[in-house]
């Protein structure tokens, strides 16, 4: 006991050493935390009126159908007859909106046909699934399959 008396110096820098790294975390803490974090657990309670205040960026099936109706027609005769258009190439409100100035991109077959069908013992058995070196090497899936009709070669 007369030894941790003696030593009481070192005990009250190690307590002030401490001290002063909660004081530090607890502020850091107030800067990086977001104000409505853990309102609800792990949640920001802000979360959703931040993601509701960017707006909808999808066009949806329909508007792409007034102006592409041949590319409709086609893909309702093949597989991807429950995908929508947005799936594969992305939102295109902004082309809807201004079809004659905004050109959506050209898509890449090699890169995004795989996103799907690269196979997986995950995915069901009877969902078209290939290894794409194995199935066309460096060839691009358009060179034997229709995108919007792929069961028609």
């Amino acid at each position: 006991m007369r030894e941790l008396i003696r030593d009481r110096e070192h005990l009250v820098r190690l307590a002030l050493i401490f001290a002063a790294g909660f004081v530090a975390f607890v502020l850091v803490r107030s800067f990086v935390i977001p104000k409505g974090f853990g309102v609800y657990g792990h949640y920001r309670a802000g979360a959703l009126d931040d993601v509701s205040a960017r707006g909808i960026h999808f066009a949806g099936r329909a508007s792409c159908a007034d102006c592409h109706d041949d590319l409709e027609k086609a893909k309702a005769a093949g597989k991807h007859a429950g995908l929508g258009c947005e799936a594969c190439h992305g939102a295109q409100s902004a082309h809807v909106a201004d079809a004659a100035n905004v050109v959506p991109g050209k898509l890449d077959p090699k890169t995004l046909c795989p996103v799907c069908h690269t196979t997986n013992v995950a995915k069901p058995k009877g969902f078209p699934q290939v290894d794409p070196k194995d199935h066309a090497g460096d060839q691009p899936c358009t060179d034997c399959h229709k995108p919007h009709a792929p069961s028609i070669a």
